[in-house]
């Protein structure tokens, strides 16, 4: 028997409309906090970044492919993984979709991660992904963005990711779920130490006169609005209802 409360459809809409009015004050604010993201300062980007990509080796200009801003997921999937991050799988299953739109709406979108270019291919073979993916093996790309880092760090505390100093070792902020870095290691074929060296996060470049700006970046919980299963889990009946890491891969569900 549901413990859940139980009303009449005159009770329901009285809650609904005044939920309503929540949900309204909620897209205002969240207008506001897009309009002060786009606000925010534009740091010159004069570092020669360099990137191995299907077409070749890239220049962060060459990644804008001709329009005038760059959005970067940083997609955890370091050199020593034998498959991507599965959160990041998650999220990256919704790119393909909105792709095409953003690239005729003046916006390129690129997953970037520090494995090997063959590696990056052979796992988007395997997920049956198009965007682009581009490799920064190699390079500064994703430690200068907060996404990589080194042993010593790790061990010596000096990891600052989200915008926080994290404790040695410290596990990946995960909505609170026990062992997410060890299942995630496992899942990504690696130990949680390797795992926890590569992070999350979305960042945002415009080019203006040739010259690329650094706008915006987010890590963790910040990246949820980019995890589209979790908009839909969010208007279920029992919500995200989570009590561990419950998703996989999408090619790792038993089939119905």
């Amino acid at each position: 028997m549901t413990t859940h409360k139980i009303g009449t459809r005159e009770e329901w809409l009285a809650a609904r409309l005044a939920l309503l009015e929540e949900e309204k004050a909620l897209t205002r604010r969240s207008d506001e906090l897009a309009r002060q993201r786009q606000a925010l300062p534009w740091v010159l980007v004069d570092k020669a970044y360099r990137f191995e990509t299907d077409d070749g080796t890239a220049s962060l200009v060459d990644l804008f492919r001709g329009r005038s801003q760059l959005l970067v997921y940083h997609f955890m999937f370091g050199p020593d993984y034998t498959a991507g991050c599965p959160s990041c799988s998650a999220i990256a299953d919704g790119f393909d979709g909105v792709v095409a739109h953003l690239a005729h709406h003046d916006v390129m979108l690129w997953a970037i991660s520090r494995a090997p270019l063959a590696k990056l291919r052979a796992y988007k073979r395997r997920m049956g992904w198009t965007f682009p993916w581009a490799s920064s093996l190699g390079g500064d790309f994703n430690a200068d963005f907060s996404v990589a880092f080194s042993e010593s760090q790790q061990h010596e505390g000096g990891i600052e990711y989200n915008y926080r100093r994290e404790e040695p070792l410290a596990e990946i902020p995960s909505r609170g779920i026990p062992d997410g870095d060890a299942i995630g290691a496992a899942m990504s074929g690696t130990d949680v130490a390797t795992y926890t060296r590569e992070r999350p996060g979305m960042s945002a470049f415009v080019l203006e006169d040739g010259i690329v700006y650094h706008n915006y970046s987010t890590y963790a919980r910040g990246l949820d609005g980019l995890w589209g299963m979790y908009q839909w889990l969010d208007r279920a009946p029992k919500g995200r209802n989570e009590k561990g890491v419950w998703w996989r891969r999408h090619d790792e569900y038993d089939k119905d």
